[in-house]
């Protein structure tokens, strides 16, 4: 019973320390707010006039051009290498044979196929024949159909295999790596060429959230590169990303047609400049004015200028360092761009330039 009480006794000792803890740290919170609201003096600000602006949307992003087509050409099937008909650097057109592999066990393979399929064909024959006057079964006719079609089918596996022992090249390019030489034995996917199509290059770049808005597919875009200054090339953009990257950017992909001689190559740095059409003049602020960041929405403006007051207004689109203002401030008023984090509403200040 004692125990009780005296357990009892303690927590409310406890919480009665808890209450008074809580009641002095408020009480020092107050104080704090009341020396900045009153006693701080007069702080010094730096401000701006409201005013309407031409918002440039226009912006440039740089990044690397990359081939179109990238095509690593891999091996389909056994052998050694017995002839290659192209280099590295060598320029070739689809359907163009580049290198040869001994098709000695796949021609072997395709003469046993054939030999089968050829037996198996005289069999069906007599099999039908037979079947007509009452010798076989229709099992036995059904069974050796079966095997016909299996046997057709290896025979046309067969050829394939003949076939892949002559690699030709899918689409027209440059041989920008051999990776295999005269005499190797290779087997199914092994790599033998990589091959790339530079007659026409993506350009990928990124944009942010408030430049990815005003991209559309197919909008022509001008390049430009270091190392051809004299030259502008003209792309169009052929992919927006929908999703953001680790950056928080939007990858951005632009088609250019490469001049002849292929004068872009892939993995060279150039700009490209997004320019949009002259926007109505809205009232644009720094974003700095903004109090904690532009998401707040609030900022403070001068008032019988010597007094900041707190206003909350809607932002709109954030171009550079400038922040589109749709509602909530008027043209001509004095807002406060430094020194916020001293001010509460109704500090007095003094502007300096």
């Amino acid at each position: 019973m004692k125990r009780g009480i005296l357990t009892g006794i303690i927590v409310i000792v406890i919480i009665a320390l808890i209450a008074w803890v809580l009641t002095s740290n408020k009480k020092e919170n107050e104080a704090k707010t009341a020396i900045v609201a009153e006693d701080i003096g007069t702080v010094l600000v730096k401000t701006v006039v409201a005013k309407k602006e031409n918002i440039d949307l226009d912006f440039t992003s740089n990044g690397n051009f990359a081939a179109k087509q990238d095509l690593n050409l891999l091996a389909e099937t056994s052998g050694r290498v017995t002839q290659i008909m192209v280099q590295e650097g060598s320029k070739v057109s689809k359907g163009q044979t580049l290198i040869k592999i001994d098709p000695e066990y796949a021609s072997l393979d395709l003469q046993n196929a054939e030999a089968a399929y050829q037996k198996l064909k005289t069999d069906m024959a007599r099999y039908q024949s037979s079947f007509e006057t009452g010798g076989v079964t229709r099992a036995q006719l059904d069974e050796i159909t079966f095997n016909l079609q299996n046997a057709e089918n290896r025979v046309q596996q067969a050829r394939r295999r003949v076939q892949d022992a002559y690699i030709t090249a899918p689409i027209a390019g440059v041989i920008n790596q051999r990776a295999v030489e005269l005499g190797a034995f290779v087997s199914p996917g092994t790599l033998l060429f990589n091959l790339v199509d530079i007659s026409t290059l993506k350009l990928q770049v990124t944009a942010n959230e408030s430049q990815v808005v005003n991209i559309h597919l197919g909008d022509p875009i001008a390049i430009s590169t270091s190392v051809f200054p004299d030259k502008e090339f003209t792309g169009k953009v052929t992919f927006i990303a929908s999703k953001a990257d680790n950056t928080l950017n939007y990858p951005v992909e632009i088609e250019v047609s490469n001049p002849e001689p292929n004068t872009i190559r892939a993995g060279m740095y150039a700009t490209a400049s997004f320019k949009f059409p002259t926007q109505e003049a809205q009232i644009a602020v720094p974003r700095s004015a903004f109090v904690g960041g532009v998401s707040s929405n609030q900022l403070f403006v001068l008032e019988n200028g010597d007094t900041a007051r707190l206003k909350t207004v809607v932002a709109g689109r954030v171009v550079g360092e400038q922040v589109e203002v749709i509602s909530g401030l008027n043209e001509g008023e004095v807002v406060i761009t430094s020194g916020q984090i001293n001010l509460v509403d109704g500090s007095k200040v003094a502007p300096q330039q």
